[in-house]
C-alpha cells in the first residue's frame, strides 16, 4: 500500500469512527451548559482557529491533517512526536501482552447485579509486577465496553476503584462493572503494594533503570499494557474502550488518550490540566524542565485526543474555572472534525474529591460515548 493509501486511510479512520459516539454525546441534557464559557476572567469564547507557531493559523481539518511540505509532518504529528521525545523512550516502545496470574476471584453483589472481582498480577516491565483488578458482570451475553480505570493518590491504590474501601464516589471500576461495562484497574507504579505509596522512592529506583525516561512515560506506558489486556479479552469490544481518573489518574487518563487511539472516550477529574496548576513538575510526573526548558502546555494533548470524546470535571482545586481556556482552545480542533464537539467541562465548585453529580456524569460521559453502533462495534 502506498503512503498516500495510507495517509488517505487515516483520515478517513479518524473522522468516521469516532463521530459515531457524537449523536450520543449530543443527547446529554447538560451538554450546552458543560460547553459555555464560565462568568468572569475565563469567559472566553472557544477558539475557531489553532494556533500551531507565531506564524502558522489553523483553520481547518486539511492543515491540521496533513504535512505542510512533501517529506514534513503535519501539525498534528509534530505535535504528538514532540511530546512524545520528551517523554523519553518509554513512551514509544513496543510492548508485548503480559500472561496473567490469577491471585483472588470473588463474586459480588452490588445492587441489582453480581460482579466478578479478580485480581491479577502480571510483568509490566522486565522485573517490574503489579497488580490490578478486573471487574465484569457475572453475565455477559455480548462483547461489551471495556473501561481502563486509573486510581487516585490514595493508600489503598486499586481497592478504591475496585469498590472494596473508600468513597463510592470512586468506585469506578466497580460501577462501570454494574453498567455492563468490563473494567481494568491497574496499580500505578509508586506503590510497592497495593496498600502504601512510596512515590520518592519508586520514582528514584525507576529513574535510575531508565534515566532517559520521565515518570509519566512509565505512567502512561502501564497505562497501554492495561489497556492491551482489556482489548484482548473476549468479552471486550476493542473498538469501545474508555478511561476514566480522578487526580493521579485523571493525569493518566489525560496521557492514555492523547497517545493511544483505541481510547474513544475520556473523564479527567481535578487532575490539574495546566502544567503549573498542580505538581506536575514532581519527579515522578514530568520533573523541573515541564516549567522551565520545555514551553508546551496540555492543550496540545488535548488536541490529540480530538475528535474522541473528552470530558473535564473540576472543583475549583486543581482544576477550576482557569481550566476553560484550555477547553476553549482545543475545541477549535474538535470543530476541524465536526460542528458539534464532544468536549466538556463541569466545575462542580466544591473541592477536590468527586462529587456525586460529577460521579452520575462521568457514568453518562463513557456509557453515552461508547455506545455500541454499526460504526464502533464491528
Amino acid at each position: 500500500m502506498t503512503m498516500l493509501r495510507h495517509y488517505l486511510l487515516f483520515l478517513a479512520l479518524s473522522f468516521f469512527i469516532p463521530l459515531s459516539c457524537q449523536a450520543q454525546i449530543a443527547k446529554l441534557p447538560w451538554l450546552a451548559e458543560a460547553q459555555t464559557p464560565p462568568s468572569g476572567e475565563f469567559n472566553i469564547a472557544p477558539l475557531k482557529h489553532w494556533q500551531a507557531n507565531l506564524d502558522q493559523v489553523i483553520t481547518n481539518r486539511k492543515q491540521w491533517q496533513r504535512p505542510s511540505s512533501l517529506g514534513g509532518k503535519s501539525p498534528r504529528e509534530t505535535i504528538k512526536q514532540r511530546w512524545l521525545e520528551y517523554l523519553g523512550p518509554l513512551a514509544q516502545s513496543k510492548r508485548t501482552l503480559p500472561k496473567l496470574e490469577l491471585l483472588k476471584s470473588e463474586e459480588v453483589e452490588a445492587g441489582d447485579c453480581v460482579i466478578e472481582r479478580i485480581l491479577v498480577r502480571y510483568e509490566v516491565l522486565p522485573g517490574d509486577f503489579v497488580e490490578a483488578y478486573i471487574l465484569k458482570p457475572l453475565e455477559i451475553k455480548r462483547r461489551v465496553p471495556g473501561i481502563v480505570v486509573l486510581h487516585s493518590t490514595v493508600e489503598n491504590s486499586i481497592d478504591l476503584p475496585a469498590g472494596i474501601d473508600g468513597r463510592p464516589e470512586e468506585f469506578h471500576g466497580l460501577g462501570a462493572a454494574q453498567r455492563g461495562m468490563i473494567a481494568i484497574v491497574p496499580r500505578n507504579y509508586l506503590w510497592p503494594t497495593n496498600h502504601g505509596i512510596e512515590a520518592k522512592e519508586m520514582a528514584e529506583h525507576f529513574l535510575a533503570k531508565y534515566p532517559e525516561s520521565k515518570g509519566m512515560a512509565r505512567m502512561l506506558y502501564d497505562a497501554q499494557v492495561a489497556t492491551d489486556i482489556l482489548a484482548a479479552m473476549p468479552e471486550v469490544d476493542p473498538n469501545r474502550l474508555g478511561c476514566v481518573g480522578h487526580s493521579l489518574g485523571a493525569k493518566e487518563v489525560l496521557y492514555l488518550a492523547a497517545f493511544d487511539q483505541r481510547i474513544k472516550a475520556t473523564v479527567f477529574s481535578e487532575g490539574g490540566i495546566g502544567t503549573t496548576f498542580s505538581n506536575w513538575d514532581a519527579p515522578w510526573y514530568l520533573g523541573d524542565t515541564i516549567n522551565n526548558s520545555f514551553h508546551h502546555d496540555h492543550e496540545q494533548l488535548l488536541a490529540l485526543i480530538a475528535p474522541r470524546p473528552f470530558l473535564l470535571i473540576a472543583g475549583e482545586s486543581a482544576d477550576g474555572d482557569r481550566s476553560w481556556p484550555y477547553i476553549a482552545k482545543a475545541m477549535a480542533v474538535y470543530r476541524f472534525y465536526t460542528r458539534d464537539p464532544a468536549i466538556a467541562f463541569y466545575n462542580h465548585r466544591t473541592g477536590h474529591p468527586l462529587t456525586k453529580e460529577a460521579e452520575k456524569r462521568s457514568y453518562q460521559w463513557l456509557t453515552e460515548a461508547l455506545q455500541p453502533s454499526s460504526n464502533l462495534s464491528k
